[in-house]
C-alpha cells in the first residue's frame, strides 16, 4: 500500500472538515485538488476530539470504497451518528479537532492463540476480533495512548466486541491486524 504524503494527509483532513462543516454548519470550505491516491480503495477512520476528549470515531475498516468516499462517509458518521455521543453542533465546529487514520488491509494473525501477544507490535498494529457473531476494532494509537501491552490490547478489543476478556485465547475467534497512517489537525 502506498503511503500518503504529508500534503495528501492534510488534504484528507481538509476534506473531512469540509464535509462536517457543510453538513452541520452549512459552511463551504475549499480544499486542494485530490491526487490519484484518493481514488484507491482504502479503509479509513475519522476521530473527533474536543478539548482533548473523544467526541466521535467511526470508520470503514475494509477497503470497500475509494478513499475520498470513505473519508466523506466516516466524517459524516463520526460527527452525526456515533451512538456514544450526541451529534456535533454548529457551535462546536470551531472547537473540534480531527484525526484521520488511513488503514492497510487487515490480515489474519497466523499463529496459535497463545502466540498472539508476541506477534502484535504496540504502536504499529491495530486489532480486529471476530467470533461468536461479534466483532470489534481498536486503532493502533489506542494502545499507545492508554499505555497498553499486547495482552491488555487484546483484552480491550475483546471488550469492544462485547466478548469476555481473554477470549482472544480461543481458536474460535479470528484476530486480524492492520496498520494505520495517522494525520491530525493542528488547531
Amino acid at each position: 500500500m502506498e503511503l500518503l504524503s504529508e500534503k495528501e494527509g492534510m488534504i484528507a483532513l481538509c476534506l473531512a472538515r469540509k464535509t462536517i462543516e457543510k453538513r452541520i454548519g452549512n459552511r463551504n470550505r475549499e480544499c486542494e485538488e485530490l491526487s490519484p491516491v484518493f481514488d484507491e480503495n482504502r479503509g479509513v477512520f475519522v476521530t473527533i476530539t474536543e478539548r482533548g476528549e473523544l467526541r466521535g470515531c467511526i470508520g470503514l475498516p475494509y477497503p470497500m470504497y475509494p478513499l475520498k468516499e470513505g473519508i466523506v462517509e466516516a466524517a459524516i458518521s463520526a460527527s452525526t451518528s456515533d451512538p456514544r455521543f450526541p451529534p456535533v453542533s454548529t457551535e462546536e465546529l470551531d472547537e473540534i479537532r480531527l484525526e484521520i487514520t488511513i488503514l492497510t488491509n487487515p490480515e489474519t494473525l497466523e499463529c496459535r492463540p497463545d502466540e498472539r501477544p508476541e506477534n502484535i507490535l504496540i504502536g504499529r498494529d491495530g486489532l480486529i476480533i471476530k467470533g461468536f457473531g461479534r466483532s470489534g476494532l481498536l486503532l493502533p494509537q489506542v494502545a499507545t495512548e492508554y499505555n497498553m501491552d499486547p495482552v491488555e490490547f487484546l483484552d480491550h478489543v475483546c471488550m469492544k466486541a462485547g466478548l469476555p476478556t481473554g477470549m482472544w485465547r480461543s481458536d474460535d475467534v479470528e484476530i486480524m491486524t492492520f496498520r494505520g497512517q495517522i494525520f491530525t489537525e493542528d488547531r
